[in-house]
């Protein structure tokens, strides 16, 4: 069997970008999350709020050193085995790219050192002030990411000279089409990413009686955040489905499965898509609903696959059907975890119902789930174009590289990532596991000038907690 160079270039490519995509998923929101106990820290004094921070600031080190390591390997793929498409885009992938580093690596390069060492170096005030640089870093990374992404799905504002892309307006190009919804959508999703790891830890402690004020803190603070951006994501999905129809109706059709065109959709619940013979198998559909919940018509249409050529139809339809199916539930599911909060909540429950607290640990790594989903159904969406409908996978490829070749490097990265992120993902544990309890060095000794003693984090026995 021949090792064709280009479906191993896409998996090779999703499977670096996938665990890759796992730590700013974490980061960014994590990034937010240190900004606001440092903000409420320097604002009320309270103690709680910085064993919290500098508990999350250890967790912030690990998995932001692994985030860069794992991203520097993605321009060095795009050159090595997507030199066409490097060539062809470079005058409008490059300068956004530039961009990031110009304003997000600027701030992170400033500001992270005094976050991670600067605690017994700098007034208080100081180190809030670099948790929310290193935030505000995070955020400007995720805004340059998902306009570059953006404008590889809707691409705007450019011309075609010599089969190269060249940038006529930069506003377009940046805010292309896609990208409002693209960036609210995804900024959502990597909060809710954090909180609900923040709520497992947190659910885990009050499990075992151990840092009791500490767990009851974060539980609390960030379930009413997860209240609001839960539901807010289905707001922002729906407004994102929307504007796919109208510029990638390609996608939508995968997404959903519809291979002809008509009004009145049903919405597939769940189904097996056989491409081959152009249908679905084992169906399981609602009448009607597709058209209401798609196009906000019940009478609405939506155009089918066979619109398309074989050919220029995303591929595997598999993934992006049940990709978008896998979000949709855990969403779901998240939803239901923040309507139980409030009802414990309402019967002053929320820490002790032991049930819910197994439910929050279980439910930790959802997020991660969700946004890989999300991402494949995204990017499977788009094939078979790397710009869409300007320029194919197929033509992006480097033109002398061999199966062989891309095999080699495959099985390579499949390893060290396996090793890296294994070891990443031990110590983080093992961070967790020991909890907020090192003793931590009070801020306010360095402003006064007063000898420099231990704030000790022991666990607490106070109401509705187990020492």
């Amino acid at each position: 069997m021949s090792l064709d160079p280009v479906v191993l270039s896409r998996l090779q490519f999703a499977w670096v970008i996938a665990f890759h995509f796992l730590l700013p998923a974490f980061t960014v929101g994590l990034a937010s999350f240190i900004a606001v106990l440092e903000g409420l820290h320097l604002a009320t004094g309270r103690e709680i709020y910085f064993r919290i921070s500098t508990f999350w600031i250890k967790i912030f080190a690990v998995s932001f050193g692994m985030g860069v390591v794992s991203g520097i390997v993605m321009p060095f793929q795009i050159g090595t085995n997507w030199s066409r498409f490097s060539d062809a885009a470079a005058d409008v992938i490059s300068p956004l790219l530039a961009y990031e580093g110009l304003t997000a690596f600027f701030l992170e390069a400033a500001f992270l050192g005094v976050l991670l060492f600067g605690r017994n170096l700098v007034p208080r005030w100081a180190h809030f002030v670099a948790a929310l640089m290193v935030a505000l870093g995070t955020l400007f990374s995720t805004f340059w990411i998902l306009a570059t992404n953006s404008w590889m799905q809707t691409p705007a504002g450019y011309e075609i000279v010599n089969g190269r892309f060249l940038p006529k307006d930069w506003l377009q190009v940046i805010f292309n089409p896609s990208f409002p919804y693209r960036l609210a959508h995804t900024v959502d999703a990597v909060y809710i990413t954090t909180g609900f790891v923040v709520v497992g830890v947190a659910a885990s402690y009050l499990r075992s009686g151990r840092f009791v004020d500490e767990a009851r803190t974060m539980l609390s603070m960030t379930l009413w955040l997860l209240t609001v951006l839960v539901p807010l994501q289905f707001f922002l999905g729906d407004a994102h489905g929307l504007n796919t129809l109208e510029h990638q109706p390609a996608k939508l059709a995968a997404i959903e499965a519809i291979w002809d065109t008509h009004s009145r959709v049903a919405l597939n619940l769940f189904a097996i898509p056989d491409e081959k013979a152009e249908t679905n198998r084992y169906e399981l559909a609602i009448p009607d609903l597709g058209s209401l919940i798609l196009t906000h018509d019940p009478n609405g249409t939506v155009r089918g696959l066979k619109d398309w050529p074989a050919d220029e139809r995303p591929s595997p339809v598999i993934v992006p059907f049940f990709g978008f199916r896998v979000m949709v539930g855990i969403a779901l599911v998240m939803l239901g975890v923040v309507v139980a909060s409030l009802w414990l909540r309402s019967r002053g429950e929320l820490f002790d119902a032991r049930w819910f607290l197994w439910l929050c640990t279980l439910a930790s790594p959802l997020g991660f789930v969700a946004v890989l989903a999300g991402w494949a159904t995204t990017e499977v969406g788009r094939q078979p174009w790397t710009v869409y409908g300007l320029l194919r996978t197929a033509d992006s490829v480097s033109p002398s590289l061999t199966g062989f070749d891309v095999a080699v490097s495959f099985a390579g990265y499949c390893i060290v990532y396996l090793v890296m992120f294994s070891a990443g993902f031990a110590l983080m544990v093992r961070l967790i596991r020991l909890g907020p309890a090192e003793a931590a060095v009070e801020p306010d000794a360095i402003e006064s000038g007063r000898p420099q003693h231990p704030v000790q984090a022991l666990p607490s026995t106070g109401a509705g907690g187990r020492s």
